[in-house]
């Protein structure tokens, strides 16, 4: 039973979910902060500056407008943040993970590369010597 929920949480998908999560809910009290503060008060602005600019008023029932197109904007912003900055590279990776492709190794360190050169040199030497 327990290995069974080990295969399921070490799973790349869940781990995915996860972070998605995290990061998604850290991310979205950043815009929402950024719309309430900045954009939020633009829209008010824009409506009239009035203290209750950004609403409608019916039968003294306040309708904010401002508030609404705040949150879409909030919205839009976080989808494209995460969709960016995590589903696209996450695919990148998927995709090429499925093609079997690996990255580039890198170039060996530069002592690395002495080393091998001394290697060469030495066998080379050797061979001459027979």
């Amino acid at each position: 039973m327990l290995k069974g929920f080990k295969d399921f949480i070490s799973r790349g998908n869940v781990i995915d979910l996860a972070v998605g999560v995290v990061i998604g809910a850290a991310f979205t009290a950043v815009v929402t902060a950024l719309t309430t503060s900045f954009l939020k008060p633009a829209i008010q602005l824009m409506g009239g500056g009035k203290e209750l600019a950004g609403t409608w008023k019916v039968r003294e029932v306040v309708f904010d407008w401002a508030g609404f197109i705040n949150a879409c904007i909030a919205f839009l912003l976080t989808a494209l943040a995460l969709y960016f900055l995590v589903v696209l590279p996450m695919n990148k990776l998927a995709e090429r993970r499925k093609r079997g492709e690996e990255p580039e190794p890198e170039a060996p360190a530069e002592d690395i590369r002495l080393l091998t050169e001394i290697r060469d040199a030495l066998i080379a030497q050797q061979h001459r010597r027979m």
